[in-house]
């Protein structure tokens, strides 16, 4: 299953075209838009390999069916007049071919679901194009669901705000816990937009729709323009996945900007699949002196894997192993160890989400030298003046 668009169930499209595929003996099955004369293929299931699909193969069949000048079926188009002689149908070997129409919630044609053989095939006839159809009507549906068409608003926006480059940037203070002083400003990404509650989300949809890497590219451009309004001698802390960082335009974007000064945390909005691939570019940075941050230190064995395998200049201690730690021991051991750790590998701990004196407290007592949160200093413009 190849999918090119968003706000789809793909795996239920994927059984549909196998479906369409298996009953009409197809090799390949493929879903389409067409829009103002103009074809975008969405979904393909089948030999994808032995075939270049895309619109030069499919639209002179594709965009006729739509218009009505060509047969929804064609079981041996080397022989049909309206085919054969058609530039592409020898190029491309074709021999049968079945298109219907799907649409949309008002009934407007949208698209094209067709299916295609190298080999001519006697059997298609009438049934074919009315089996088709059913599952055109099917795709349709699901095309038009309410959580679709709400998944469709929200990628519209998301797009608005990559076109319009209207992200907020908000910047957290991480402070000295032995003298209050700010060391560095983390910067948090902040949209004016109902349709997420938290910028967390709209991240996720980003990444569902395939513009994750272009809005965390944004968030960093955006944080960099405070650059030149930051406190001297502190550190500007950005956010990019793994998948972030293996852009080229990313890795581009942050040594532009490296001066000795940028941190840059690893986050787990994407796994890690290749951490040699991953380390090489960790590597070019800190050749910058970008200094690089693993954070939810304590909260599973994914960070855990960042820590050993990305060696990091900053480990930060996760929110739930800061909160309450004045009142539970288990998490004042574990704080502790870590504290050890960080020590003996030569990384600075930093522990996130402090929000009561206490526990800012308990963190600066077992060894803890550095610490942000709601206690400390709120998110906001620069610069920020935290207690003390």
């Amino acid at each position: 299953m190849l999918p090119i668009g968003a706000g789809m169930d793909w795996p239920m499209i994927e059984r549909l075209l196998g479906l369409a595929r298996a009953h009409l003996g197809a090799e390949v099955a493929v879903l389409s838009d067409i829009s103002d004369g103009r074809q975008v293929v969405r979904a393909v299931s089948g030999d994808v390999g032995a075939w270049v699909v895309g619109v030069e193969l499919t639209d002179s069949y594709c965009l006729r069916v739509a218009e009505g000048t060509l047969s929804p079926v064609i079981p041996d188009a080397r022989r049909e007049v309206s085919t054969r002689d058609l530039g592409f149908t020898q190029r491309h070997g074709i021999g049968s071919y079945v298109g219907v129409p799907w649409s949309t919630a008002d009934g407007s044609r949208a698209g094209i679901l067709c299916c295609l053989s190298r080999t001519p095939d006697p059997r298609l006839g009438q049934d074919s194009a009315l089996f088709l159809g059913m599952l055109a009507e099917l795709i349709g549906d699901q095309v038009n669901s309410p959580v679709v068409q709400h998944e469709r608003e929200d990628i519209g926006m998301l797009r608005d705000v990559l076109d319009e480059r209207t992200l907020r940037m908000v910047f957290q203070p991480v402070v000295r816990l032995s003298d209050g002083v700010t060391v560095g400003y983390e910067s948090l990404a902040r949209f004016d937009l109902t349709a997420f509650p938290t910028p967390a989300h709209a991240f996720a949809a980003a990444g569902r729709a395939g513009l994750g890497v272009d809005l965390e590219l944004l968030a960093i451009e955006r944080a960099f323009e405070a650059l030149p309004d930051m406190p001297y001698d502190t550190t500007l802390g950005i956010n990019l996945s793994a998948e972030a960082l293996m852009s080229p335009a990313v890795q581009a974007s942050v040594l532009a900007h490296a001066g000795g000064n940028i941190c840059v945390e690893v986050t787990e909005h994407t796994a890690v699949t290749d951490y040699p691939a991953l380390n090489e570019v960790t590597g070019r940075l800190r050749a910058a002196n970008v200094l690089i941050v693993v954070d939810d230190a304590g909260a599973g064995f994914a960070s855990l894997q960042h820590i050993l395998q990305l060696r990091p200049d900053i480990i930060k201690l996760d929110i739930s192993l800061t909160r309450d730690i004045d009142a539970d021991p288990v998490r004042s051991a574990l704080a502790r160890s870590l504290v050890s750790f960080a020590a003996e590998v030569g990384a600075r701990l930093v522990a996130e989400g402090i929000e009561t004196r206490a526990e800012h407290d308990k963190l600066r007592t077992i060894g803890v030298d550095f610490g942000q949160g709601y206690f400390l200093a709120k998110p906001g413009p620069l610069p920020l003046r935290p207690f003390g």
